[in-house]
């Protein structure tokens, strides 16, 4: 390429530019909530696929424990978006009872691909909402595979910027970029949340996954943000990893990272947050959570899997504990600890699991046994 069409390449996307963080600014709506009522509310959206089964799994387990939280449904994702069409998978409606909503869970959603399709949900909801921090502990439970051995580990993901604002320019017929957006604002919260994780579970180490020798602005800046808040912590160690060396030290030798935090930007989390959760056997043991300032949305880790829709196979255990964890987070915590213990007694005993756990339990008799045995804890 000669250095005319070099300049003449960069001149549009320069260009285009502009008009992006313009319409960006412009679009800008900040996250303010009016009032504190005593009863809390969270608004759940069932999903596509197995979503609607797994949630209603979820919620049985969940309303055994008395909770004082109202439950709102509302739509979507791709199956509402295929009947009603527009340019966004979440309805208005929706979007209303989220603003009025002290939390969100969301059951798994399919995000249809190709030039023109909508945004993800969570994607949508996260950034909306500024819920920068996606988090998925990693944990091995008793009586469950373990491909390369035990493992303990929490997968912090910053979740509202990187190549995930979806802002990609078509230059010439040839060429077209992407954006990596990262800012040093969204680093340094996300460290700080990384380090206060840390602290909070009595690990003392973090480690900042990133590319700098390469990125060297975008991950240079993500690291030294890091490497900055990190001095407010005494006691805590950062152990910077490339993303190419952690994804093989992972296969190699996991145990490294037990009773770690891995720390990356968003497009790299995602990517190492699904080998992690290999290690346990099974996604569908993997519950996260999208945590902001003042709003909060959880979800199993897992996709929609319509392939299995309907047909009461699934394993329920990311949505339920993803449902626990929302407790948890609402101010149940008795409520929380009783369903994280129900869940893992049921894993342990090995009688009422699913196919992928090696058992031949149906999602719904799971869950029952999960529910069963939570009421008693709390008796």
């Amino acid at each position: 390429m000669s250095t005319r069409e070099d300049s003449i390449i960069f001149t549009i996307f320069f260009d285009k530019l502009f008009l992006l963080v313009f319409k960006s600014l412009r679009s800008f709506e900040p996250n303010i909530k009016i009032g504190d009522n005593m009863t809390k509310t969270a608004a759940i959206i069932k999903g596509d696929g197995t979503g609607p089964e797994l949630v209603d799994a979820m919620l049985k387990v969940v309303e055994v424990t008395g909770t004082d939280i109202e439950f709102v449904v509302c739509d979507a994702g791709a199956e509402w978006w295929e009947k009603n069409g527009g340019n966004s998978l979440i309805p208005n409606e929706t979007w209303e009872i989220l603003g009025s909503s002290d939390v969100c869970f969301k059951g798994p959603t399919t995000t249809p691909g190709g030039i023109g399709s909508p945004k993800s949900v969570a994607v949508s909801i996260r950034r909306k909402y500024n819920l920068y921090a996606n988090v998925r502990p990693i944990k091995t439970f008793p009586n469950s595979s373990k491909p390369l051995g035990d493992v303990e580990m929490v997968c912090v993901r910053e979740g509202t910027e990187g190549l995930y604002v979806g802002e990609e320019i078509q230059l010439t017929d040839d060429v077209s970029i992407a954006i990596r957006k990262i800012t040093r604002t969204a680093s340094r919260k996300i460290a700080i949340y990384a380090f206060e994780e840390a602290k909070r579970r009595g690990y003392d180490t973090v480690v900042p996954i990133h590319k700098s020798n390469i990125l060297k602005l975008t991950c240079g800046s993500f690291l030294e943000e890091v490497e900055k808040v990190k001095q407010a912590y005494q006691g805590i160690e950062i152990w910077p990893y490339h993303i190419d060396n952690i994804a093989q030290q992972l296969i190699k030798n996991p145990q490294i990272f037990n009773k770690k935090i891995l720390l990356s930007t968003n497009l790299f989390m995602d990517i190492i947050s699904e080998e992690c959760s290999a290690l346990v056997g099974s996604i569908g043991l993997i519950y996260s959570a999208n945590i902001g300032d003042s709003f909060a949305m959880f979800e199993p880790a897992h996709g929609s899997a319509p392939k299995y829709a309907g047909q009461d196979k699934v394993n329920p255990v990311a949505t339920v504990l993803a449902g626990a964890w929302m407790l948890d987070y609402l101010g149940e915590k008795e409520n929380s600890e009783a369903i994280f213990k129900a869940t893992e007694h049921i894993i342990s005993e090995g009688k009422y699991i699913t196919y992928d756990l090696g058992g031949s339990s149906k999602l719904s008799k799971m869950a029952d046994e999960i529910a069963k045995y939570t009421t008693k804890i709390l008796k």
